[in-house]
């Protein structure tokens, strides 16, 4: 999927930054867009609330219905739990990577990157931004001057940057390395993946 509308409109009616740009917004508006966004709400149905999980657990991964339809069957079909085996689903796909990485700003210019050809996966161009990879798997910018110098003032920009416990980072490069895979609590998602597995199970 690709999401060219209004990020922070976006954001402010899932009630989730999808941007850095939409995060500061949500500081002064908290509340949906329009004109009635701060009147009082109805309360949620089941089905609006299980909806609304859904979609902000697509956009936040920037995913197709149909893709995460596939991908919660899939997931259903693998030891554990459904819910926890989506997110070690999503979280590996190339574009999750990059941004976990601190290699973008949000899931969308992750997936620009990759699109573009700036991503290398043990030492192979990959620029499908769905790529699924796995423990083990290295990836680094590619070594030019302008993909270095984009990956390296989003890291200048984010100098605390702590990546998440399954990624060895190497700010030098740059580069990344999948050391283990991730469980539900390294995944910062607000999203009740539960609702999403009952709504995609109808």
């Amino acid at each position: 999927m690709k999401f060219t509308g209004p990020k922070v409109k976006k954001s402010r009616a899932l009630g989730v930054a999808l941007t850095p740009k939409a995060q500061k917004y949500m500081r002064t508006r908290p509340y949906p867009p329009g004109h009635h966004g701060q009147a009082r709400r109805r309360r949620r149905s089941d089905y609006g609330t299980q909806l609304l999980e859904k979609q902000r657990l697509r956009f936040q991964y920037n995913v197709s219905e149909r893709y995460l339809q596939r991908l919660v069957k899939t997931a259903a079909k693998m030891p554990g739990a459904t819910g926890e085996n989506i997110f070690a689903l999503l979280e590996t796909r190339l574009d999750a990577l990059v941004l976990r990485a601190g290699l973008a700003t949000s899931i969308y210019a992750a997936r620009q990157f990759v699109n573009h050809g700036h991503i290398y996966v043990n030492g192979r161009k990959v620029d499908v931004s769905d790529y699924t990879t796995k423990v083990g798997d290295r990836i680094e910018v590619k070594d030019s001057e302008r993909s270095r110098k984009e990956v390296k003032q989003q890291l200048e920009s984010n100098p605390n940057f702590t990546t998440q416990t399954w990624l060895q980072l190497d700010r030098e490069k740059p580069a990344a390395t999948i050391v283990a895979l991730p469980s539900r609590e390294d995944v910062q998602i607000p999203v009740e993946e539960q609702l999403v597995v009952e709504i995609c199970s109808r």
